[in-house]
């Protein structure tokens, strides 16, 4: 299942990779969800091969995921692959400059079920599609806006 959107962030498209790319950051930001994140490469810079794995809740149950990063092209580009133990995925995240100070992300979501169970639950979100994808575009709607806060508060300094 495909999952995609557009948004536009008011930050110069350097900025909005450099965010981006502050993992230090969104694990820090998943940890004061409740999640468990743990960095499980050597690497010490931001290079393809990063892998995290995670621990979390969803929907009243542990769940863990595997995630890497599968391929970096600065300032435009940034692809991840993530496995559980009932999906895998893939995520792409593209920026675009529309202007000095604007930058189109483009972030595309491919899940594909491991388990019986799994393959149910896409199903049902097909079904819900336009409920669905209305949630997704909310969600990104809303780290676009963090980006661009984050933006804002590093121009102050």
């Amino acid at each position: 299942m495909r999952f995609a959107t557009k948004q536009d962030i008011e930050a110069p498209i350097v900025d909005v990779f450099r965010i981006l790319t502050d993992f230090e950051a969104w694990e820090r930001a998943a940890m004061r969800r409740g999640s468990e994140v743990a960095r499980t490469d050597k690497l010490r810079g931001v290079a393809a091969g990063m892998r995290w794995a995670a621990r979390f809740s969803y929907r009243s149950k542990p769940r863990g995921l595997e995630l890497e990063l599968t391929q970096i092209e600065q300032p435009v580009l940034l692809r991840f692959a993530g496995v559980s133990q009932a999906i895998e995925g893939a995520a792409s995240i593209e920026l675009m400059e529309m202007a000095a100070k604007r930058t189109r992300m483009h972030l595309v979501l491919d899940v594909t079920p491991r388990s019986l169970s799994a393959r149910l639950f896409l199903q049902s979100l097909r079904l819900a599609r336009a409920r669905v994808d209305r949630k997704f575009d909310q969600k990104v709607a809303h780290l676009a806006g963090d980006i661009e806060t984050r933006y804002r508060a590093f121009r102050a300094y």
